[in-house]
């Protein structure tokens, strides 16, 4: 048997931190003007960090024996708290906002401290994936400096894979590293046509060379030697011949030298006779990743994969119907076997986060959609569609469509659906400047997300009204009260369109099946005996 003492262990070590007596090192943390030393022990911090131990190692003592170590790029508060955990083996995050967190993640990779950002990492992903997605483009980039950080990068790349514009339409795509656009372009699951990527591939190589000239028919062979060095662990990741011949002649040719000559030869080739063998790799064409939203799973044993959700936590089957036919003007209901469209989930509150900006962020590029919000301490199920592709580059726009509409759900005690189309076809729809506040507005506010605080279900602050001063611009109101609210949950939704005739096509085709089934089965020819198979 025997017994431990770690708690004691840990306050021991707490307090030898604070004792100034014995102490041989000295780190300099922060830069000019918020500079702070601490005090420390080179014998626990070796034995903690294989940075210290390294740094210790190489560092010169002073004519008193002590070792001075300088980290300017590290703030003096989140040193304090990385030395606490390294003498007490004790990080308390409870209280800690989610962007020190992710932080102190990275400083103790930098300090070799792999259990303390292995922790924080799984933290991060677990807990606050939302907060993780509203600031996409600071965490992607900053997880590649380092080549430690696998589970933020898959799960990145997942979302990515999803929505392929997050990373690739963004201001800065092309600072992007190289590093983690590799990692992109090994994606299979890519949900982007291969000659985009190869456009998107070719535009950021010519950003790391700002001396080619702007026209590439003005290049020298230099000029196009250098593109293809940048592009040395890029190229070999297109899917070459998975691209239409007509975008080869347009969008390649013109930067064919950048290719190997037999890869050339080999992409004209099958071009032209898809059927004949090709001396060059052939990679397999991207899939296209199912309608889910990335996981969350991690490879952590001790933390469980989610599992499978249900289309909608807010609508059912019945509301899709009746969706489905204000869409399409239909005077009548579809029956649930007839809806003409697939609900694809792309953004759920409970989910992804209520901040205004993951809104913008996963809904970009999107069109046909529908918003549906549960309103906080009522059954009301309120809501909007959009014909348009929403854009958060389109910062203050105003948006013409007649095919817009808003609505409120029959739910619980709410008896009646209530739809209120466009009545003014300009400026339906208002693209707002501050994402970070501003959600979907629909007309003058008659549908209409917004929070202060970046969170759509604290602060009361969405509202279904008319602005007396500005008129409606849909029919009339969909709730009876003007109260602004908070909501519960919300969520958008992308409609998969099956044209009538396609549906009507799947259906004929699933009747066929059954009536081959039915050839097939032996009791079809007892009971039809006279039957005759040529």
């Amino acid at each position: 048997m025997s017994f431990k003492f770690l708690d004691k262990l840990s306050q021991d070590f707490s307090e030898l931190l604070n004792d100034k007596k014995e102490y041989n090192v000295v780190i300099e943390v922060g830069k000019e003007g918020n500079k702070k030393s601490f005090t420390g022990h080179s014998a626990v911090l070796r034995y903690r960090s294989s940075y210290f131990d390294k740094e210790l190692e190489n560092v010169t003592a002073n004519k008193n024996h002590i070792k001075t170590i300088v980290r300017p790029n590290i703030s003096a508060p989140l040193f304090e708290i990385i030395l606490k955990y390294i003498y007490s083996g004790i990080l308390n995050i409870e209280d800690m906002d989610t962007k020190t967190v992710y932080e102190l993640m990275v400083n103790a990779n930098g300090l070799e401290l792999r259990e303390l950002s292995g922790k924080l990492e799984n933290y991060l992903i677990e807990s606050k994936a939302s907060w993780l997605r509203t600031h996409f483009s600071l965490v992607y980039r900053s997880i590649f400096d380092s080549n430690k950080f696998k589970d933020l990068t898959k799960f990145y790349n997942d979302i990515i894979a999803k929505y392929p514009n997050l990373i690739f339409d963004s201001e800065d795509f092309t600072s992007l590293q190289e590093t983690a656009l590799v990692s992109i372009l090994k994606r299979d699951d890519l949900k982007v046509e291969e000659i985009k990527i190869w456009d998107y591939v070719i535009k950021w190589g010519i950003a790391q060379n700002p001396t080619l000239p702007a026209d590439s028919k003005e290049w020298s062979k230099e000029n196009f030697k250098a593109l293809k060095i940048t592009l040395g662990q890029c190229l070999p990741l297109i899917r070459y011949f998975h691209i239409p011949s007509e975008d080869i002649w347009k969008k390649m040719k013109p930067f064919k030298k950048i290719l190997e000559n037999q890869l050339w030869d080999d992409i004209i080739q099958h071009s032209m006779f898809p059927n004949e063998p090709v001396n060059s790799l052939v990679l397999p064409a991207r899939i296209i990743s199912n309608p889910e939203l990335p996981s969350r799973t991690i490879s952590t044993p001790e933390l469980s994969s989610r599992v499978n959700e249900p289309f909608s936590t807010i609508i059912n089957k019945e509301h899709v119907a009746e969706l489905s036919s204000w869409v399409d003007r239909k005077s009548t209901i579809y029956s649930i076997p007839n809806i003409p469209y697939e609900f694809q989930l792309i953004l759920r509150g409970s989910r992804d986060g209520f901040h205004p900006k993951t809104f913008w962020n996963m809904c970009h590029g999107h069109a046909g959609t529908i918003i549906v919000a549960k309103v906080a301490g009522t059954d009301e199920i309120v809501g909007g569609y959009n014909p348009l592709s929403w854009d958060n580059s389109k910062i203050g726009a105003l948006m013409k469509t007649n095919d817009s509409f808003i609505f409120s759900l029959k739910n619980g005690n709410i008896k009646n659906s209530i739809l209120s189309r466009v009545k003014d076809g300009d400026d339906v729809l208002y693209y707002f400047y501050d994402q970070n506040i501003y959600g979907p507005r629909f007309g003058n506010s008659e549908f209409f997300m917004k929070s202060a605080v970046s969170d759509f279900t604290q602060d009361k602050q969405c509202w279904c009204d008319i602005n007396p001063l500005f008129g409606a611009k849909y029919e009339k109101p969909i709730r009876t009260t003007s109260d602004d609210f908070s909501i519960v949950d919300y969520e958008f939704f992308s409609q998969i369109f099956q044209p009538q005739q396609q549906h009507q096509q799947k259906r004929q085709q699933k009747r066929q099946q059954q009536l081959q089934q039915q050839l097939q089965a032996p009791s079809f020819f007892k009971k039809n005996s006279i039957l005759t198979m040529k």
